[in-house]
């Protein structure tokens, strides 16, 4: 209420005013120079707008698009980080993979080659078992033989003191052979 007291007021201040004294108005509207100060207005105002607002506008349409780059930027940031992350534990764990076949190999391999190696040893022992057996059944045959030549030879010597002349000759020498087979085989058989 107060305000329209106070507008009532004012306006007829300004009848007052324009009534003036002697009839004449004291307040006039200049109709050109309305119409120069609009345009002036609006030329400060174009101005303004090319030299201030408009760039303000560019600035600010410049910083929107790059924080809004940066906020898509730590998106993408985030995001690759994640995948790397997985993509981290998943080579880790084909890295553990890997790891334990590679173990796996070589445990197969070393067990392998312990196994040849054993085989190998087991072979060369049984050959040198055999070897050392035919070297053996050789020495003994040898031994054998060597002895059957010195009975051989000792009973020659014998049956020559025995019938008085040296008994030397090859029959001689065969008939012992002979007898001492005989007489092995016999052996053998009991």
């Amino acid at each position: 209420m107060e305000l329209l007291a106070v507008a009532s007021v004012v306006g007829r201040e300004v009848a007052r005013l324009t009534a003036g004294e002697g009839g004449e108005a004291l307040f006039q509207i200049n109709l050109f120079q309305v119409i120069i100060a609009a345009a002036n207005a609006f030329l400060f105002l174009v101005i303004i707008w090319v030299f201030a607002f408009k760039p303000v506008a560019a600035m600010l349409a410049t910083r929107r698009e790059r924080i809004e780059q940066g906020l898509k930027d730590a998106e993408q940031a985030r995001h690759d980080r994640e995948s790397a992350e997985q993509e981290r534990l998943a080579t880790l764990a084909e890295a553990r993979r890997e790891a334990n076949d590679i173990l796996a190999r070589a445990q197969k391999v070393a067990q392998e080659t312990r196994d040849a190696d054993i085989a190998a040893t087991r072979e060369e022992l049984e050959r040198m078992r055999d070897r050392a057996a035919a070297e053996i059944d050789a020495e003994k045959h040898r031994a054998i033989a060597d002895l059957r030549a010195e009975v051989a030879d000792l009973a020659l010597a014998a049956a020559g003191k025995v019938v008085g002349e040296s008994m030397t000759g090859d029959r001689q020498r065969r008939l012992v052979e002979e007898f001492l087979r005989e007489t092995a085989s016999s052996d053998a058989r009991n």
